[in-house]
């Protein structure tokens, strides 16, 4: 390419190397150098005139003095009168600090382009920003390329079976990207999160009877008409009277408890008040809809309806809704929550059930609780785990009550910080004293399971995730697949050793030293695909066939 030049910064060259192999061209001269206090000096040793300028600078783990060596060569290019400047960084900086983790914290990301655009850039291209809508903090067009082609490129040729696989995010923020792979393969696709709240009957903090929305409900579903002095005073400055009753009953005795029918049906002269006196016509309380959802091998529910047809074994079975069985009621079961599946995570592994707890178990609310069964008693024990479904909508329920405020998980009322993410995940699962809960949704048994992710940084929730779908989900295989290897500490040899987890693919956008490689590693060359983009860009072509997967 005439009119060119192609720049290499300290951090990745040899990528630099590779890309001008592939355009045919030789990197620009440049000397980079530090002075004695840490100082960066760029010094340019080519015309660059009226030229388009390249500067591949990645990310690194020196990564402040990539950052300032990336700005410095830009200036200094924009200093030669560079006809355009195009930094090209496979792994953006600073971009998991794309939005505000506190009241107090900084949208580092957001600095950083504004640094790139006071420096003189004209063009970024990058791969796989960790949010996409970073591409609105700069003021010059932004090349976000993603690295998923090369990644089911890889899929097809390298991995037995891959037709029958699913691709599993290990944390809800990465649904978009597993979708879109899973999409692109035809596969199907799964989530595996985790909750320091405990899906456990020991500690009663997590019930049917918790939830504000279902706290007048009993463990069966029955409603519970007794008033908290709260409701009393809201009812009364509602100005809301109760039906007047041509009968007198006691609120504690369940089984005299009048039902909304009763004053209609009842007669207009008041019976003889007596002890053993009982409205001959009182209708047996309602039950919630809940209590078949909660039981489901119990059908008191439809014989304590009286017009229903069971209630009259006389009346004949309506012509519209054929007579079902008792056994298909015991029966019937939620397909779709056999797919829910829950682990106890201790130390960021996997445990069975009876493995003792540690010995401040974090709970939502920091508190126990108690729960109130239907005969009124508290218990602080359960005998039964709620079921797969019940359990999720009751999480969804809890969150905004028990989680918000300083350190909680959602912004209820604008009063808490944004959710936590992937770093506070990560200290969770390594604190020795706090035990959490990992769910699995989707069907991984007899299958091989990919783990898919922007970037692999610490190992815990990887571990975590293979660990859940292999040993709960019963899957063969785990791929862990990512764009960016950063590996920080001793990441790498901690999924190295990790028995469930069959390779790490990840693709050379940071540089991986050969000393940190292991035996499990794949490492995927960006190399074609960044040269294509700076041909592309130089020759004013379009760069949508870069997005396209090919076989």
């Amino acid at each position: 390419m005439r009119q060119t030049q192609i720049f290499a910064g300290s951090s990745h060259p040899v990528l630099v190397d590779q890309i001008c192999d592939r355009l045919g061209q030789r990197p620009g001269r440049a000397e980079l150098r530090k002075f004695s206090n840490g100082e960066t000096s760029v010094q340019i040793q080519t015309s660059i005139r009226d030229q388009d300028v390249f500067i591949v600078q990645s990310g690194s783990s020196k990564i402040n003095d990539s950052v300032m060596e990336l700005l410095i060569m830009i200036s200094a290019c924009k200093s030669g009168s560079a006809k355009s400047i195009t930094a090209v960084v496979p792994y953006f900086p600073y971009s998991r600090q794309s939005k505000k983790k506190s009241h107090r914290g900084a949208i580092t990301a957001r600095m950083l382009a504004n640094l790139l655009n006071v420096a003189g850039v004209d063009h970024v291209i990058t791969i796989d920003l960790h949010a996409s809508q970073m591409q609105g903090f700069f003021r010059c067009p932004v090349d976000n390329l993603v690295a998923e082609p090369l990644i089911a490129r890889w899929i097809r040729h390298n991995v037995p079976d891959w037709q029958d696989a699913v691709v599993v995010s290990k944390n809800a923020g990465g649904t978009k990207r597993v979708t879109s792979l899973a999409d692109a393969l035809k596969l199907s696709f799964g989530i595996v999160t985790t909750d320091r709240r405990r899906f456990n009957q020991t500690n009663g903090d997590f019930s049917l009877l918790n939830s504000q929305i279902l706290s007048k409900f009993g463990a069966d579903g029955a409603h519970d008409d007794e008033f908290t002095p709260m409701e009393e005073e809201l009812e009364a400055e509602a100005h809301i009277s109760p039906p007047q009753m041509p009968y007198t009953y006691r609120r504690s005795d369940a089984s005299t408890k009048p039902n909304m029918i009763a004053p209609i049906l009842a007669p207009t002269s008041v019976p003889p008040q007596g002890p053993s006196r009982r409205p001959t016509n009182q209708v047996p309380p309602m039950r919630s809809p809940l209590a078949k959802a909660t039981t489901v091998d119990s059908d008191s529910a439809l014989d304590s309806r009286p017009d229903t047809p069971t209630s009259n074994p006389a009346a004949p079975p309506h012509p519209e809704q054929p007579e079902r069985k008792d056994s298909e009621v015991a029966s019937y079961t939620d397909e779709r929550a056999r797919d829910v599946i829950h682990g106890r995570l201790i130390h960021g592994h996997i445990v069975d059930e009876d493995h003792p707890s540690p010995s401040m178990s974090s709970v939502s609310g920091g508190g126990r609780r108690t729960g109130r069964t239907r005969a009124g008693t508290n218990t602080t024990n359960s005998s039964e785990v709620p079921e797969a479904m019940t359990s999720s909508f009751l999480s969804t329920v809890s969150r905004h009550t028990d989680t918000a405020g300083p350190g909680g998980a959602g912004l209820g009322g604008g009063t808490g910080d944004a959710g936590p993410e992937s770093e506070d995940e990560e200290d969770d699962l390594k604190n020795p004293e706090l035990e959490t809960t990992v769910t699995l949704v989707g069907n991984v048994k007899d299958r091989t399971v990919f783990i898919v992710d922007d970037m692999i940084d610490k190992s815990g929730s990887w571990i975590a995730a293979a660990e859940t779908v292999i040993k709960r989900g019963g899957a063969k295989k785990v791929y862990c697949m990512a764009t960016h290897g950063l590996f920080g500490g001793d990441c790498l040899e901690e999924m190295d050793e990790c028995e469930c987890i069959e390779k790490v693919v990840v693709t050379d956008s940071f540089p991986i030293l050969e000393e940190k490689r292991v035996d499990k590693l794949v490492v995927l060359g960006v190399a074609g695909l960044l040269s294509e983009a700076i041909r592309r860009n130089h020759y004013g072509e379009s760069i949508s066939q870069l997005y396209v997967h090919d076989t």
